[in-house]
């Protein structure tokens, strides 16, 4: 059977429109179907404040988002922590300022580095560079997210700090209807930046019964996204010519947009949803600017979305 040339093209009007013959859903985590704003993002605000005395605002944590290759938190974590350090050497920017600059860097923890060493002279770089422990920085924020006890079982030693863990923090964002319909009529699988065992956590958590050669994981070998290379291996795996992924960041709908580019005889539609960091009007503009088929507000829409 042929395949389709191509993904729908986003209607110029903004309209919501995805493939009327979608054959499976791709389904992100955070922020679609679990509120992380109280595990995750916390746990990057505090590692840092307990590592360096000082950290960031949510709405800052929200523009390394933006500024694309933070789909891996520890990553945001250290590059957060690296632009403070920074900013003690002489770093003259706001974190919108800095982010924007991550961006035209090609994004990413990459990118923070690149533009602190292009900011900084060779002794102020040596010095923030001699300051900052990402290694360190992730036992913090996985001891933070786990809890000392999830932190001996998954991670393997003594966590460094005793906390009962965020990850007891996550509000339930799908219902379980919408997680019937998914499954009845779709084949589905998971695209998360997680782990692959809190991503068990995760689905365990919402009923979402997903084998795990559909899910992709941290643990996997594809690079993280907005690199296409989970998408696709996914839509290899669930047999599908025609995709629809659903994610709460900028870089979910860039994931489908290279995807498009890399494999052009399957249709790509990314669906937004806002209740992750991106929210109202401003939310949906992003979202639409991106390059997203559609945004809804939340992964309970998508039975109105999918029919329609």
């Amino acid at each position: 059977m042929a395949r389709p040339s191509r993904a729908t093209e986003r209607p110029k009007t903004g309209r919501a429109r995805v493939n009327p013959a979608v054959e499976a859903v791709v389904l992100d985590v955070d922020g679609v179907l679990l509120d992380v704003a109280g595990s995750y993002r916390r746990a990057i605000v505090e590692s840092i404040e307990r590592v360096y005395g000082e950290t960031l605002s949510s709405e800052g944590v929200q523009s390394f988002k933006e500024a694309g290759g933070f789909n891996d938190d520890w990553d945001l974590t250290a590059a957060a922590a690296l632009f403070l350090l920074a900013r003690r050497e002489g770093l003259d920017a706001t974190v919108a300022e800095f982010t924007e600059r991550i961006a035209a860097a090609g994004g990413g923890l990459a990118g923070a580095k690149a533009v602190v060493a292009d900011a900084l002279a060779p002794a102020a770089r040596e010095r923030v560079l001699a300051a900052w422990e990402p290694e360190h920085l992730r036992e913090v924020f996985q001891a933070l997210y786990l809890g000392a006890a999830r932190y001996r079982e998954l991670e393997g030693g003594e966590p460094p700090i005793e906390e009962p863990g965020f990850v007891h923090d996550e509000p339930v964002l799908v219902e379980p209807a919408t997680v019937e319909f998914l499954t009845a009529r779709f084949a589905v699988g998971v695209l998360t930046g997680r782990p692959a065992a809190e991503a068990d956590i995760a689905l365990s958590r919402v009923g979402l019964d997903v084998p795990t050669e559909h899910r992709r994981t941290m643990d996997d070998p594809e690079p993280d996204k907005p690199d296409p290379g989970g998408l696709v291996a996914l839509a290899d795996r669930l047999d599908a010519t025609r995709v629809a992924f659903v994610g709460d960041a900028l870089d979910d709908v860039r994931t489908v947009v290279n995807a498009r580019e890399v494999d052009p005889e399957r249709a790509y539609d990314g669906v937004g949803v806002l209740t992750g960091g991106l929210s109202g009007d401003a939310g949906r503009r992003k979202f639409e600017d991106a390059g997203a088929n559609a945004v809804v507000g939340s992964v309970n829409d998508l039975p109105e979305l999918l029919e329609s």
